[in-house]
């Protein structure tokens, strides 16, 4: 399996050669070549650690903690944590960086190295490209002698702060929260959600909480990307114990996904229109929403009399725009919540505390909710890419079947249809190309769908 190196970091399954899977020397040399650029001159140098739970992550964390400390680097571990958790600590302790061991949505036998700045942001696609380009070119590193090593302390006391955090927020409301008495059941996937969740929730005043795959064993109960396919036993819970929510989180909790009173899952897609529709009520202003990202949102920015963007997939991507266009709230289709009041990152905490405080105030079950957001539907559809497959000249043939439509091409293949859109891209996680398509009737998605992989088909037969 190839290693994957883009602007998310550099992720692959465990095992293998050099160069072709995640080893110790590919996590060493990626490492040593953040550590350098990343704290190059700082004083003191400062790096901030933080996993989630799989079997190969106390590992990893060894190999990056030893790295950057005969680098010289100051190691502040926060072991079993969340991805959000990470990213506020680099800010609170003015750390140069920090990397967070976590393969997010990919399966139990992937890990990656998350690399964020010192803003505690996805490094700029500049600068991942930079690191990348020195670690394969294994550049004699500086270390440091005897007396001048790096330190190494772990503690887990930044997830209280993450949660004080969230708390303080003025559009966030534990009292309010806490007279609807919610009944919430959690999955929490064997890892930091079935732990950290949980705490958030008690803190809001959630009266009662049931957790799903709560022990952080890494040994994931199902696929641990929060569709609605993979969260069957979640839905049947809240269905058969008549809770008011279901609650799914990836193993790096920054991906949220939502299941209603009813049993049913909204899909991922609508999380954060949910949301949205929260913070435009109270706090209008521009959204941001990647390229994959369902048309709701830019609906609802529309029927609130703000602007909505669109930007590539990526974080840091998302992050960027939100920036230029002083967004208010923004993130990516996948669950990924984006609020600015408290920090540039995807966050599920925030965004579990921003729907409780949404819902509470309604005094609507989530099923009525969802009904009064616009309404999309969307169909994604994974291709693998075989060794001989020329990506850039599959996306000019497509571009060329559909040139008679608008096409935005910042991203792999989006094209503007009449009934909708479709969007073929090579993905920065996974050795996959993803198809998404959308649009107002599940008819003309399925059509839509039908017709954009039979010409993928003939172009690449």
């Amino acid at each position: 399996m190839p290693l994957i190196k883009s602007i998310s970091g550099m992720r692959g399954t465990l095992g293998g050669s050099v160069g072709t899977s995640l080893t110790p020397v590919d996590i060493t040399h990626v490492t040593a070549a953040f550590g350098s650029h990343i704290c190059h001159q700082a004083s003191p140098k400062r790096i901030i650690l933080g996993r989630d739970a799989r079997p190969s992550g106390p590992l990893i964390s060894q190999l990056v903690s030893a790295t950057l400390q005969a680098l010289g680097i100051h190691v502040i571990d926060l072991g079993l944590s969340t991805t959000p958790t990470v990213a506020m600590a680099i800010r609170h302790v003015q750390a140069q960086g920090g990397i967070v061991i976590s393969a997010s949505h990919n399966p139990a036998d992937w890990n990656a190295l998350k690399l964020f700045n010192q803003a505690g942001e996805y490094i700029e696609a500049a600068t991942a490209e930079a690191i990348f380009a020195t670690a394969v070119a294994q550049p004699p590193y500086v270390f440091a002698n005897t007396q001048a090593m790096g330190t190494y302390v772990a503690t887990p006391e930044y997830m209280d702060m993450h949660i004080e955090r969230i708390l303080a927020l003025p559009l966030v409301d534990p009292a309010r929260i806490a007279q609807r008495k919610f009944f919430v059941a959690v999955d929490g996937i064997n890892s930091g959600g079935g732990i950290f969740v949980p705490k958030l929730l008690k803190a809001l005043g959630v009266a009662h909480s049931t957790v799903l795959n709560d022990e952080p064993t890494g040994l994931f109960a199902h696929n641990p990307e929060p569709l609605p396919a993979h969260l069957t036993t979640l839905a049947s819970t809240v269905r058969q114990g008549a809770y008011d929510l279901g609650i799914a989180v990836d193993p790096d909790v920054d991906r949220l996904a939502i299941v209603d009173e009813n049993g049913e899952a909204w899909g991922e897609e609508y999380t954060l229109v949910a949301v949205a529709d929260y913070v435009l009520r109270h706090t209008p202003g521009n959204t941001v929403s990647n390229l994959a990202s369902t048309d709701a949102l830019g609906a609802l920015a529309a029927q609130c009399g703000t602007q909505h963007t669109t930007s590539a997939v990526g974080e840091r991507h998302v992050v960027d725009k939100m920036r230029a266009t002083q967004a208010v709230i923004g993130g990516e289709g996948s669950g990924g919540v984006i609020y600015p009041a408290l920090h540039y990152n995807r966050d599920a905490l925030v965004g579990i505390a921003l729907l409780l405080t949404h819902l509470a105030n309604l005094q609507c079950p989530a099923s009525e909710l969802k009904a009064q957001l616009p309404t999309y539907y969307m169909l994604k559809h994974k291709l693998d890419i075989s060794p001989d497959l020329d990506v850039p000249g599959l996306f000019d043939a497509i571009r060329d079947v559909y040139q008679a439509y608008s096409i935005d091409t910042r991203d792999g293949v989006k094209v503007r249809l009449p009934e909708g859109w479709l969007l073929l891209r090579k993905s920065n996680t996974e050795p996959v190309l993803r198809l998404f398509v959308e649009a107002t009737t599940m008819a003309h998605v399925q059509n839509m769908m039908r017709q954009a992989l039979q010409d993928i088909q003939q172009l690449t037969a």
